[in-house]
């Protein structure tokens, strides 16, 4: 094999070129009835998790895959949230009281240890390189991490075992849908 093409990753060059655009494609395509299909199971999340998480006025809170702002309206902090769907950023709740961000998880736009919070609500099954994404989030958050993801993903397993592997978790609830992970940086 040519050597400039030894370190080529097809796996991952065709995720980039298939999935992640099927995946940006979708929410654009459901993002004016987003809030119509999910607003309530996702409130119903942030209910529970604000039982154990209570951050401070000054606190810096970065909501990963937060779509339209809706996991990331209800806290009382700083609030700041990223998605690489362009139309549900598009339809963000509060521009003027929180700041979007459009980006991929795989590539955070904030320096190193920026945010006091970082939460992850029902995306991490649909990051493009979980590994990947799940390691910036780490990058950028201090110490503590709400992740939670579909328990009935067929990726379950992995994001699980990462989820071990690179954060001290606290506490694990098992929420009707979801798998909810509170943790601190290692």
């Amino acid at each position: 094999m040519c050597a400039r093409f030894a370190s080529f990753d097809l796996e991952n060059y065709l995720k980039k070129l298939i999935y992640f655009p099927i995946m940006n494609t979708y929410y654009d395509q459901i993002s004016e009835g987003y809030e119509e299909l999910h607003r309530e199971e996702q409130l119903k999340k942030v209910k529970l998790i604000s039982k154990y998480l209570k951050p401070k006025p000054e606190d810096k809170l970065l909501d990963v895959g937060c779509g339209t702002g809706l996991t990331t309206e209800p806290w009382k902090c700083k609030r700041f949230g990223i998605d690489p769907a362009k139309k549900l950023l598009a339809r963000a709740r509060k521009k003027q009281e929180i700041e979007y961000k459009l980006a991929p998880t795989e590539n955070i736009p904030y320096p190193d240890d920026f945010f006091d919070i970082v939460i992850s609500i029902t995306a991490i099954q649909n990051f493009q390189d979980i590994e990947k994404g799940l390691k910036e989030i780490k990058r950028v958050g201090k110490d503590r991490f709400v992740l939670t993801f579909l328990k009935k993903s067929s990726k379950r397993e992995f994001i699980e075992n990462k989820i071990k592997e690179l954060f001290k978790v606290e506490k694990v609830i098992e929420e009707e849908k979801d798998m909810i992970f509170f943790a601190q940086n290692i």
